[in-house]
């Protein structure tokens, strides 16, 4: 789904303090998966030499989704929980980073099926002057340690040959991991319309419209169970808006 929005200034309480890195996990009643995986991000940031935070964007959950955040009160990197009224993933990324002041923003699932670690590599090349840095299941080296149903990749391979009409270059533009430069991220979001699930394509096709590139790390994936995704509901509207994008050119 598309919508059009007028792009008026941002509480200044909606908007958080500056850290070089912003991890965003956008969360639609995940009470259950997400405790695990804000433990092991937060775990593997501790030790990182980068000043971070995580910022769980909540987008109208009906479940305890926030109450498992209050036991990272006094975390040693900051656990944000912010609100999204506008419901879609899409809905919900732009608005972790149109709040953010970080000098790198990205997200990740709350199934954390791309291992954080992948971070040390995103960072590495985030800091060489990469525009986005995105995590990959069929770059050379990639590996699936857990597939998913054969619907679901039959799907994936109709969703990629649209996407590579926006995006011939790239493999993978639906692994949930993903970061940018913080200043691109934040000029190129002012023109994202898409909500749904294929607000990636539309994303990384501005990034490319901008004149930076995207660069693939190959990663071994797991397919966790408990998607939000649906074939019936959302098929149809992303490969609709796949189209959208790619006219847009």
């Amino acid at each position: 789904m598309t919508t059009a929005r007028a792009h008026a200034p941002l509480p200044r309480r909606l908007v958080r303090p500056p850290v070089e890195l912003e991890l965003l996990i956008p969360a639609y009643n995940e009470q259950r998966r997400l405790p695990s995986t804000v433990a092991a991000t937060v775990a593997f940031l501790t030790e990182r030499p980068w000043s971070s935070a995580v910022v769980v964007v909540d987008n109208n959950s009906a479940d305890g989704t926030l109450d498992v955040l209050e036991r990272f009160a006094d975390s040693p990197v900051p656990v944000h929980a912010i609100g999204c009224s506008d419901q879609g993933k899409g809905a919900a990324v732009r608005r972790g980073i149109e709040t953010s002041s970080a000098r790198y923003i990205g997200f990740a699932d709350a199934d954390n099926a791309t291992p954080v670690e992948t971070l040390d590599r995103v960072m590495a090349l985030l800091r060489a002057g990469h525009g986005a840095v995105i995590a990959s299941r069929h770059a050379p080296g990639a590996r699936l340690a857990v597939e998913q149903s054969a619907l679901r990749r039959g799907g994936g391979l109709l969703f990629r040959t649209l996407a590579h009409l926006s995006l011939p270059g790239v493999a993978d533009t639906q692994c949930g991991f993903k970061f940018f430069d913080g200043p691109l991220a934040h000029a190129i979001v002012r023109d994202c319309r898409v909500d749904g699930f294929a607000f990636d394509v539309e994303l990384l096709a501005h990034v490319v419209r901008a004149g930076r590139d995207v660069v693939e790390v190959p990663v071994v994936w797991h397919d966790v169970p408990g998607s939000t995704f649906s074939a019936r509901r959302d098929g149809l509207r992303s490969m609709a808006d796949l189209l959208r994008i790619s006219l847009a050119r």
